[in-house]
């Protein structure tokens, strides 16, 4: 995996030169078109996409890319190899200036969740580089995590996926489960966080894609935590394409991740 990770290191400072080019919210924020996986494109996503897509085109292998804007592209000659990406996770974090926003990569050998071998998270705000190899650990830069386990009972669980309504919608079903809420605005740094112990659980509030989680799971449950696709199990199976099947939930144990989602799925009385 070595190779992947100078490649995923090549990204970033691609993704920084982009950056820099467009350095503020009026040349970030407008929309040029409706991306593959379903949000708006933005000229800061398009932009480091592109960057991206050229770093891995440049290495000449065989793989069928998965990316948030483009959707699905072959190179080489394809084969079972996935490379899934998301340029720029938290892209109202990144167009608005607010620095929480990452490169998310993983590396698959097959199809699905379970497949996933290599898993990269860059936070262009700290400078932190998350990364996972499968059966081999999870770590903070050089820093082997899992030492530092998630809080039982839950301290503090962010959410994502948020908008005010969703958020408004399902605060009520938490309380008595968890102490205090955060919002951040990238579901892969959340998860990374959790697999670093710095929050104690993760919700996404509408249906995740695998581009935004197919790296930071790895982490999580690289470090022994439980991660579900609660609307749609089991998160193993998960395939590896832009579909917005299930909502997500991470915690410390499955019995915590079970009644997060038991908690979720309720409906709200008025």
């Amino acid at each position: 995996m070595t190779h992947w990770l100078e490649t995923c290191r090549l990204c970033v400072a691609d993704i920084k030169g982009v950056l820099e080019q467009l350095p503020t919210r009026a040349e970030r924020e407008p929309v040029l078109r409706l991306g593959e996986g379903g949000d708006d494109t933005t000229a800061i996503d398009h932009a480091a996409e592109e960057a991206v897509v050229a770093r891995l085109a440049a290495l000449g292998e065989s793989f069928v890319l998965v990316s948030e804007e483009l959707g699905e592209r072959t190179f080489g000659m394809g084969g079972a190899r996935r490379v899934v990406v998301d340029p720029i996770d938290g892209s109202v974090n990144a167009k608005r200036g607010i620095p929480f926003f990452s490169l998310s990569l993983a590396v698959s050998e097959g199809p699905s969740m379970d497949d996933v071998v290599f898993g990269y998270v860059y936070d262009f705000g700290s400078g932190e580089e998350w990364t996972a190899e499968r059966g081999e650990g999870a770590f903070l830069g050089g820093t082997r995590l899992g030492a530092v386990r998630p809080k039982v009972p839950i301290e503090i669980l962010s959410f994502e996926g948020t908008t005010a309504p969703a958020i408004a919608e399902r605060i009520e079903s938490v309380l008595g489960l968890v102490g205090r809420v955060r919002v951040m605005g990238s579901l892969a740094l959340s998860l990374c966080h959790l697999a670093a112990g710095r929050v104690d659980a993760v919700c996404s509030l509408k249906p995740a894609r695998s581009v935004d989680i197919a790296a930071a799971q790895l982490l999580v449950r690289e470090c022994g935590l439980a991660i579900e696709l609660f609307d749609d199990p089991p998160f193993g199976a998960a395939p590896l394409d832009l579909v917005q099947r299930s909502r997500l939930a991470a915690a410390a144990t499955p019995p915590l991740v079970a009644e997060l989602a038991s908690a979720l799925a309720q409906r709200q009385t008025t």
